[in-house]
């Protein structure tokens, strides 16, 4: 397939700048991936829409204040986005200007309180940074660091718990699982009293998810790839439902992901820690989930792909093309789709 059949058109307006005051307040928009049918709903109405015994499975993975504004030791101001933690104080990152951060550029941020030196450069011109510090390192992080937002917000974001789920736990994403920004506490309790099953995997969350498909047949992008954790509670949930032919849903293409990754034929997974680059688009058979909660994704993406093998391409398209109608908030801090 070309990525060209995945485009649409977005009104620059109806790109979410900031989140609503409430997280479930969000509009929801329910597609039956089998019909094409589309109904409009509010995110705090889900209870209502998902049966007693479904299975949803959310990615608690918690996004680290990863974007670092320092200098050289020689000066010069520098960006830095930390991508993936590679053990012994050394970090895969992108650098800005990624000309003046050669290897041995040795990099200062706050007081001096942490400092790096760039070790190599990788395929693809991310960084390998060896960073000194005292004490704890995401304690550092939460004093230095800002979070990494995408570059299609413009607006500060005034209380950064709202780029995290309210259940996020394993810090190591540069992103957020975004489907799960929907979602209270309360909410989580009233989807529990209804007799919907919580569990959770974690996938932290890379830059390269979003990474644009720069091939015009989509079957030549590679993913990079992304750790991932099943807990074995969560397996033996997943597996338990199927057996009984209850829904398994994914909250996030990142759940869906993790889960289809590790699936076998007949659908069951197992308990598994280690790296993850799926590529789903359409053609794919999905083995493991019945239903997918995302939101609105950019045109040409992995994303929108994914959920295009899920629902249908042309039922996809059309979907969007009514959000925009209705005037939908788009991407990150935007609405959500139930597509089951």
């Amino acid at each position: 397939m070309k990525k060209s059949e995945f485009r649409y058109e977005l009104p620059t307006r109806l790109i979410a700048q900031t989140p609503l005051d409430r997280r479930d307040d969000s509009r929801l928009m329910q597609l039956d991936r089998r019909t094409g049918e589309i109904s409009h709903r509010c995110f705090f109405q889900l209870p209502d829409l998902l049966r007693e015994g479904d299975c949803l499975v959310l990615n608690d993975s918690r996004v680290l204040p990863a974007r670092l504004f320092g200098k050289r030791a020689s000066g010069g101001a520098v960006e830095v986005v930390l991508l993936r933690d590679r053990g012994d104080r050394l970090w895969e990152c992108l650098t800005r200007p990624g000309r003046k951060t050669k290897v041995n550029t040795r990099l200062v941020f706050g007081e001096g309180e942490l400092s790096g030196t760039v070790e190599d450069e990788i395929e693809g011109g991310n960084r390998l940074i060896r960073f000194n510090f005292d004490g704890i390192f995401l304690e550092t992080l939460e004093r230095l660091g800002k979070m990494p937002l995408p570059p299609y917000i413009h607006e500060e974001l005034k209380d950064a718990e709202r780029y995290q789920t309210v259940y996020a736990r394993a810090s190591g994403s540069a992103a957020a699982p975004t489907a799960g920004l929907h979602f209270t506490k309360e909410l989580l309790g009233k989807l529990k009293k209804r007799g919907i099953g919580i569990h959770y995997i974690t996938l932290h969350v890379g830059l390269g998810t979003f990474r644009p498909v720069k091939a015009e047949d989509i079957e030549n992008h590679e993913m990079h790839a992304e750790y991932c954790d099943i807990p074995h509670a969560t397996a033996d949930a997943v597996n338990a439902a199927r057996s009984e032919g209850r829904r398994v849903i994914a909250v996030g293409t990142t759940s869906c992901r993790t889960l289809e990754s590790r699936a076998s034929e007949d659908g069951r997974i197992a308990g598994f820690s280690g790296f993850t680059n799926a590529f789903i688009y359409p053609g794919y058979h999905f083995k493991c989930i019945d239903g997918l909660i995302t939101n609105f994704h950019l045109p040409e993406s992995t994303l929108i792909m994914l959920v295009s093998a899920l629902a249908g391409r042309e039922n996809v398209l059309r979907a969007y093309e009514e959000a925009i109608r209705e005037e939908y908030r788009f991407f990150s801090f935007g609405d959500a789709m139930l597509i089951l």
